[in-house]
Parts: C-alpha cells; structure tokens; sequence
C-alpha cells in the first residue's frame, strides 16, 4: 500500500472527479459512513455523541456522521466556524443534516464555549474539524474546540487526520488532537509514522470509499511493506545442506557486553542460517557457546577485554570463507575497535550488516566497507552519523532516511515505531510489524543477526533489511499475543522466529 502526501491526496480526489465521475458529494457520503460504522464498533451502547466540524470537507464529513448517527445518537453537533465560511460541499452537508433533524452549533452563536464544555459529557467524539490540507497555526475557535476535545474524557475517533496535524510532516500546528483512532481514506499518510503525528493519530485505519484501483496503486516515494514480503524467503531445497545456506560471521561483544553476540547469533541460528561464525573475545566467545553450541567459535585478539586491532589481520585472511557479516553490537567504539574497524573495512568485500558500536565508529570518522551493506541505526545513532539532533531525525523520518542514503549510499534501515527501509533509486518502504512491547534491550541484535542471515542467503541489501523488519516485527507480535504485551524479552523474539516465518509463508 503507497504512502500519500497532501498533494497526491489531493490528486486522488481530483481525479476520482474528473476522470472517473465519483462527485465529491458522493465521496464524503462513504466517508461519513465509514466513521460512523467506526463509532457504532466502538460505542455500541452509550447514547452521548460529539461531533466537531470545521468548515471545509473534514466538517462536511462530520455533518454526515451526524446525519447518520441521529437516530441511534444523542448528538450534540459543534462547528468551529460561522456559518457563512463554509465551503459549497460543507453547506450542502449542512442542509442535509438539518433536514435530519440536527441543528449545529456555531463559532458565533454565544453559547458556543458552553457546548464546548459539554463535550466533556460525551462518550465518543467526532474529530472533523481540520483535513490533510491544513497549514498554518491553529487558532481561535479551533484552537479552543481542540483543547476541549483534548481535556474530554472520551473516545476521540478523528476523520482523514487528527486535526491540527500537519499531513507531510506529521507535526503538530500548534495544538493537535490526539486521537485513541483515526479512519483515514485513499492511502495512508506520511504523519502518522513521524512527528507528533505518530502519536496522535493512535491507531489509524484505511476506510475503503470507493477511490478506483488505479488511482491507488501509483507509484509514490514510500509504501507500506504488505503481504508480498513473503516471497523474499530464500527457499529451501531438499538437496540442501548447511554450506548452501550461508556462512555468516558476527563480530560483536566485549567482555562487559557478550549478551549481544548471543543474542546476535541466536538470531541468525532460528533464522535458519546454514553456519554461524562468533568472533569476539575469548569470554565472549565462551558465553555464546554456553547459549547457543551450535555457534562456531573464533576467538580474537584482545585488549582489557575488548578486540585489539590486530584481530583485523586474522578477520582479512578468513573473510572468505563467510557469505555475509555482522558488525557492531556490544564491541563498544573507543580507539582500539576504530583502528581494527578502519583497518578491516579498508579490503573488506562481502556484504555487511553495520550496527550498534560499528555505526557510531562510522560517525567518528571510519569509513564504511566497500561492499554492499545495510546501516542499521536507532534514532540517536542516525542523529550521530548525520551531525544532527535525535529530535529532528524524529519530526520527519522519510527526509531523514533520504538523506542517510544521500550520504553513505547505502541500504539504510532506520529502527523505530514504523521502521524504514531506504535505498537509491526504490521507494522508502514503512514496516508495518512490531510493537511498543519490543522497546526493551537487545532487539536491535536480533534484527542484525535476521537480516546479516538473510544478507549470507544471497538477498540483496535493500530486500533483506525491509523482509528482516517486517519478519523481527511479526515475531515480536506473536510474543505480544501469546507472552503479553510488556516482559517479553529479546531472546524471546529470537525464539519465535520460526513460528512467525510459517505464519508469513502461509498468509
């Protein structure tokens, strides 16, 4: 599913018009119905119902759920504005709904903060006050609607986008509503996976209004990774054996961190890699043999327990008896891990993972490998490599993401609510997996150690990174679901990796 700016959201309307003779009026009708079977799921019983209007189609949506809703619904119906501003397809709204029996109540009239005060009685509230083309600072009788719905106690269920959200950026135009669901249409849009959007639109849903096919599936910079992702799996033959299915090398964990490396390759083992290489220290080396014996083992030169840069040397004459590599988790980045890194990556050829410890070396001035390889930072590490701070990487992650590409050009996954995946020349894909509970240590060695595995299989970097998010995601959803939503750990995700390849092959 394609990721739609404000400007081709509003294409698609246009076109739906002009082109296919879907009226705006007939548009907003399966708008409005698709928000008020969403109230019906959610409050079936409680009789209570605030809608809150702007002047535009957002509020001419509104209009229609109130239109709907009044013979189930106790309705008190809000518009933020004269009514004199409205637009043409809100004032037909209007009369239809008057025709229904509801009498809006407006920015002008003397009890209109009153009625604003009494939305906090009510048990679900309509937000339709401001769509994907608002700009500007909220202010005025908006900005007032807007902190009552905030202050109510209410279900809050916003139509398109939360109002005061900015549709591009996901930030917030002064003061936004936060929203327990949003009902979208068409496509999804960039603010709910960045920026204060990421948090206000709460769970958002896609609305079928009946845009045609074709309009939805043109091609946009970003896109939602779907069920197609199950085709990537590298398959397995009956032929096969351990040396077809890759070699993978992890060069991770120091003395005080060997956790890392275990968890790495536990990754890597319940991904189905054939070989499982650990390099590290002779401690570290000892612990991941403890967790997992199926790992081979290659102690390494090293230093106050850390890898001393004359490990670089034994890594370089060995590198190719390995089909991909992982760097960085739990190596720590002080001077030593820099100059075996430098070294090392200045004659390394194969395809690499760059994480953790390896990313922020890079951010300290080592150059990358000059094989392929997938970047694979949290939101402070791409703060780190692009010389920016963690706030701004998080108020827009797709200009973001672009940018890291831009610079190292290479496949770069950055890690957070909605991981992104990008790469030059393919659209930024968004995973749709995972959730809050996978906040915890260590989930980012899982990730490396899935998709260093899938790296070793012969996928291509940009392939391998969006199939390891959404299939480290999956399985952090099915510990969710059978463990519970908070305390799963990361040796947990790695456990059910298995599980959660069947369930994607077979959807």
């Amino acid at each position: 599913m394609w990721i739609a700016n404000q400007r081709q959201c509003q294409g698609i309307d246009r076109r739906a018009t002009a082109e296919f003779g879907i009226s705006s009026e007939e548009l907003m009708e399966r708008a409005g119905e698709a928000v008020y079977a969403e109230v019906l799921r959610l409050n079936p019983e409680k009789p209570w119902l605030g809608i809150v209007c702007g002047r535009g189609n957002n509020g001419g949506d509104g209009l229609v759920v109130a239109r709907h809703s009044s013979h189930a619904y106790k309705v008190l119906c809000i518009i933020a504005s004269p009514e004199f501003e409205l637009n043409e397809n809100c004032s037909h709204q209007l009369k239809l709904a008057r025709e229904a029996g509801i009498e809006p109540l407006f920015s002008d009239n003397a009890n209109f903060r009153e009625a604003l005060s009494n939305l906090a009685n009510q048990s679900i509230i309509v937000d339709a006050l401001l769509g994907t083309g608002a700009h500007g600072s909220v202010l005025g009788p908006q900005r007032n609607a807007i902190t009552a719905i905030n202050e109510s106690s209410a279900i809050v269920v916003a139509v398109d986008v939360p109002s005061g959200i900015e549709t591009n950026t996901g930030r917030s135009l002064g003061a936004h509503v936060i929203a327990n669901k949003t009902i979208s249409f068409g496509l999804p849009k960039p603010c709910f996976f960045q920026g204060d959007g990421l948090e206000a639109s709460g769970d958002w849903v896609i609305a079928d209004i009946g845009f045609p096919r074709m309009l939805l599936d043109q091609t946009t910079e970003a896109e939602m990774t779907g069920s197609y992702i199950s085709a990537l799996f590298p398959s397995r033959t009956k032929s096969s054996h351990k040396g077809s299915n890759g070699h993978l090398l992890i060069v991770a964990g120091s003395n005080l961190m060997p956790g890392a490396a275990v968890l790495a390759t536990k990754a890597a083992l319940h991904s189905g890699i054939g070989l499982v290489t650990i390099a590290s220290t002779e401690k570290v080396c000892q612990a991941v043999s403890h967790h997992c014996p199926e790992a081979l083992l290659l102690p390494l030169p090293e230093n106050e327990g850390v890898l001393a840069p004359l490990a670089s040397r034994v890594l370089g004459e060995m590198q190719t008896k390995f089909s991909a590599a992982v760097f960085g988790p739990g190596l720590t980045q002080g001077e030593p891990i820099q100059e075996l890194l430098a070294q090392l990556w200045d004659s390394w050829y194969i395809p690499a993972v760059i994480d953790a410890d390896a990313l922020n070396v890079v951010s300290q001035g080592v150059s990358l490998p000059h094989s392929s390889c997938v970047l694979t930072p949290h939101p402070g590490e791409m703060a780190r490599l692009l010389e920016m701070q963690t706030s701004e990487v998080q108020a827009n992650r797709f200009k973001t993401i672009e940018k890291a590409v831009g610079k190292f050009n290479q496949t770069v996954l950055l890690k957070g609510a909605y991981t992104m995946i990008a790469y030059t020349n393919e659209p930024i894909a968004v995973n749709p997996t995972g959730n809050p509970g996978m906040a915890t240590g260590g989930m980012g060695d899982v990730l490396s150690g899935v998709i260093g595995t899938l790296l070793a299989q012969n996928l291509e970097p940009y392939d391998a990174a969006m199939l390891g998010a959404y299939w480290h995601g999956f399985a952090g959803d099915l510990c969710a679901q059978e463990i519970g939503k908070v305390g799963f750990t990361a040796s947990d995700v790695a456990s059910y990796l298995p599980q959660a390849r069947a369930k994607i092959i077979s959807s």
